[in-house]
């Protein structure tokens, strides 16, 4: 058994411990010994971003890209030292090298041979010759045809220069059966995994997600395509997130327009006059809001290099946990390509972070490139401690963003949050006496000593909105990389269940010796819509809904948490934050009545039926008759499927109950969820709700024991 890592051991760079790598003295002492490293590597290249440094605007905005990308491997190489991971990473760069073959045959043949077979809509059926290509249709079989289509390209052009006839029909009759495979498979649903037959599709706005009207008197009412339903069970991770070969796909998308300084997802897309473009959805295009440098990102990840993809990306986008995949997505609206599917760039940025997470010692990597990074010119190691502290109010993504920036220029930080925050455990957090480090963390050496299952993680209470708003469309592990990340910092204390201005009135702060007050405490406030009776038992709000399923682990089997909730469901409003209740309440109900049936048989076999029932009035009756029916159909569903050997269907059994529908006041079109993120309703109507168009509520309906009907 390999022996637990101390925060002593030494690193691959002598005189170097994992515990200096938490001390302000000496991250400068790092960079120090890193600059020497480059000035004796490549020692034009270092005079040419010293001079950068000390006058950043001298550089235009192409000079600057080729400049950092340049100096990335340096700062790659000089971590990969540091932390001894040298062959994992060229491991990973020869794992990266070896799909360029895919690529090549995705652009010089599929495309430029295949596709032009199927040309206004055309059909292409496999010969007989065809089939020697048939098998599993799994990646080995793709790189295998990538290999032969390859090879098959360059046989026919060494040939054109001299070869006999015979070998040149024979090559043309090659690359003809394999042209004609691919045309007629190309849209094959056993082959969608297929990078190589992954094409982007033109853009029609008015028409960004696939709808069907099942109900020809009710053409008001939207569902996704049968086909696209996915069985989502309970509260497991639902988006796993693209693998490495589909980011690089996206990569290989990608123009790399930093080179010409084109690179509107960072910067923009601006009219004649300089001002922000518009889109056909009337979304502002300004490019990512933290100016990220997505083009030189993947220039490093497409060589291979991704400590330097991250290093690069961590100079404006520290926190890049919580963002990526299934949260932000302003860099694919002003992404160049406009009249086509852009570029999944918050995918890449996810497995950018995620490839670095996969190597030894990856989460500390990660946070050294918070608190150390040559690439970032204004503050490339984090400052010492300067006597000056800021209580930051709101533990959500501004405000842990913000205690991050504050400590790297040597403020102390207390930061506060209204919600009950779980400490994490002292030995990989370290501990501090009156503000200084005694007992340094414990490194971690894998990314899975801390992940957990998203059904089975301990409900943090960090992070705000990120924590108990979002859904597991979002890796919620994310969230506990930066609480570890800012936990470890020696000059912050992190405090919850602290409510500012009531737990801890202002002149209380001033009094503990804080100097300054950042407020982030977010929005929070729900929507009250203007209706009659909108307060009535049986109508919660979204945000209520959502902090009450995730912070009380109501969606854990083993929880006594309370939450109640009946079908038909219906969620009011076009917003992200209802497309994400419609979602939960779905996934929520089969959980609920399971366990009431649970919990019913436990009493019963404890109590007996007539005391059990003999507590309930007839409001609680008819609530308890309605869940354990719906508990046994869930039961035996459950019990039919493991029979089978897939996973239960509940969508049409929920749908028979009422299901769960989004009512919004005006087109779908005209969602803000559609129109800021077309992709997460997208997802939503696979999970089998419903969207009911132009609605607007005017009233709530009580039964006679007064709970809405």
């Amino acid at each position: 058994m390999a022996s637990v890592p101390s925060p002593y051991d030494t690193l691959g760079i002598p005189g170097f411990t994992f515990a200096d790598l938490h001390q302000a003295a000496r991250l400068r002492d790092l960079h120090a010994r890193f600059v020497d490293a480059v000035k004796q590597d490549e020692p034009e290249l270092w005079a040419q971003w010293a001079q950068h440094s000390e006058m950043p605007e001298a550089l235009g905005a192409v000079a600057r890209g080729n400049l950092i990308v340049a100096m990335a491997p340096h700062v790659s190489r000089f971590v990969s030292r540091l932390f001894s991971v040298g062959a994992e990473a060229e491991a990973l760069v020869a794992a990266t090298h070896a799909y360029d073959v895919l690529f090549r045959f995705k652009i010089d043949f599929v495309r430029r041979r295949a596709l032009p077979l199927l040309k206004g809509g055309a059909h292409v059926e496999a010969t007989a010759e065809d089939h020697a290509f048939v098998g599993p249709a799994d990646a080995l079989l793709e790189a295998k045809i990538a290999h032969l289509g390859c090879d098959l390209l360059d046989r026919e052009a060494a040939l054109r220069a001299e070869g006999s006839e015979s070998d040149k029909a024979a090559v043309a009759a090659g690359i003809e059966s394999l042209k004609r495979w691919c045309a007629a498979h190309l849209h094959d649903p056993r082959y969608r995994g297929w990078v190589v037959f992954r094409f982007p599709e033109n853009l029609d706005y008015d028409h960004l997600v696939q709808i069907t009207r099942p109900d020809p008197a009710l053409q008001e009412q939207i569902v996704g395509p049968e086909s696209k339903l996915r069985r989502r069970q309970g509260f497991q991770l639902t988006d796993a997130r693209y693998t490495p070969r589909e980011n690089l796909s996206e990569i290989h998308y990608c123009v790399l327009c930093h080179e010409r300084d084109k690179d509107s997802c960072s910067k923009g897309i601006h009219d004649k006059a300089g001002a922000v473009a518009i889109n056909p959805l009337g979304i502002p295009m300004a490019g990512c809001p933290l100016d990220e440098k997505i083009s030189e990102m993947h220039t490093l990840r497409k060589r291979g290099d991704a400590i330097g993809a991250l290093a690069i990306v961590t100079v404006d986008n520290p926190m890049c946990p919580g963002t990526g995949h299934r949260i932000c997505n302003d860099c694919m609206k002003a992404c160049i390509y406009q009249k086509q599917e852009p570029v999944n760039i918050p995918q890449v940025e996810t497995g950018v972070l995620t490839d670095v997470l996969g190597l030894p010692w990856g989460v500390e990597m990660y946070g050294l490139l918070t608190r150390w990074n040559p690439l970032n010119i204004k503050r490339p190691y984090a400052l010492p401690y300067n006597g000056k502290n800021v209580l930051v109010v709101g533990l959500g993504p501004a405000g842990y963003t913000l205690s991050h920036y504050l400590l790297n220029e040597g403020f102390g930080v207390v930061a506060i949050d209204g919600l009950k925050i779980e400490p994490l455990p002292d030995d990989i957090t370290g501990t501090a006496i009156g503000g200084a480090l005694q007992v340094a963390p414990r490194p971690i050496r894998d990314w899975s000593e801390i992940y957990r299952p998203t059904d089975e993680r301990v409900l943090e209470g960090f992070g705000g909105v990120s924590e108990y708003g979002i859904t597991v469309r979002w890796d919620k592990n994310f969230l506990t990389l930066i609480h570890l990340t800012l936990a470890r910092r020696e000059k912050l204390k992190i405090y919850g269940g602290v409510r500012f201005g009531g737990a801890l009135p202002i002149d209380e702060a001033w009094a503990n010796g804080i100097d300054h007050v950042a407020i982030a405490a977010g929005a929070g406030r729900p929507t009250i819509i203007d209706i009659k009776n909108n307060l009535i038992r049986g109508i919660r709000k979204a945000s209520d809904f959502l902090m009450a399923l995730q912070l009380t682990g109501a969606f854990k089997r083993d929880t006594l948490s309370n939450l109640q909730a009946r079908l038909p469901a219906v969620v009011i409003g076009g917003g992200l934050t209802g497309v994400d209740t419609a979602t939960e309440l779905m996934a929520y109900y089969p959980i609920q009545v399971e366990k009431m049936l649970h919990r019913y048989d436990a009493l019963v076999r404890d109590l007996g039926v007539t005391r059990v029932h003999g507590m309930l009035d007839p409001e609680e009756q008819g609530i308890l008759d309605e869940f354990l029916q719906h508990g046994r159909v869930v039961k035996t569903e459950r019990a039919r499927a493991a029979a089978a050997g897939e996973q239960p269907d509940f969508v049409p059994m929920l749908r028979s109950w009422g299901g769960v529908t989004l009512a919004y006041r005006k087109r779908l079109q005209d969602a803000p969820a559609y129109r800021l993120n077309h992709e997460e309703v997208t997802k939503a109507l696979e999970e089998g709700i419903s969207v009911t168009e132009n609605m607007n509520p005017v009233e709530a309906v009580p039964d006679e024991f007064g709970h809405v009907k």
